[in-house]
């Protein structure tokens, strides 16, 4: 994923990026099944995608992202290690993802608990979610 962020902002040079993935599983400790988390950069950007998704009816926590964490991802043996201790793994990957975007602005969304409905809701039966469509979908819609 690291690669993949990289070359498409090296290559395309994107206003923003916004990435979805199941990085660690530790999201589910945190926020369990019914928030997807919400990490990134900037923050007009998170703010922006955090609305959509309010909208959207796809509910997000923002989790912190501060330089600390990346002090974590330090190593003696390498330019940067992509694991620490267990403790806040959620954040530690997105860390880890952030040293690939540089300035640009970027918001990373941790769907490991959400990416899965164990309880039928209205709008989204039991089973596989797509979530995150829907969040992306209206933000585009009301993009400024």
């Amino acid at each position: 994923m690291a690669d993949a962020l990289a070359y498409g902002i090296e290559k395309f040079k994107p206003a923003a990026v916004i990435d979805l993935a199941t990085l660690t599983g530790a999201v589910i400790i945190a926020l369990g099944h019914h928030r997807t988390g919400l990490l990134g950069n900037d923050d007009e950007l998170c703010a922006k995608v955090l609305a959509a998704g309010e909208r959207a009816g796809e509910p997000l926590w923002r989790l912190p992202l501060a330089p600390e964490y990346s002090k974590q991802l330090k190593s003696k043996v390498a330019d940067l290690k992509n694991v620490d201790k267990r403790d806040a793994g959620a954040i530690l990957g997105a860390a880890f993802l952030q040293e690939f975007v540089g300035k640009t602005p970027w918001v990373h969304l941790d769907i490991a608990g959400t990416a899965w409905n164990f309880s039928e809701k209205s709008y989204v039966p039991k089973g596989p979610s797509g979530v995150g469509v829907r969040t992306l979908v209206e933000l585009i819609r009301a993009w400024r």
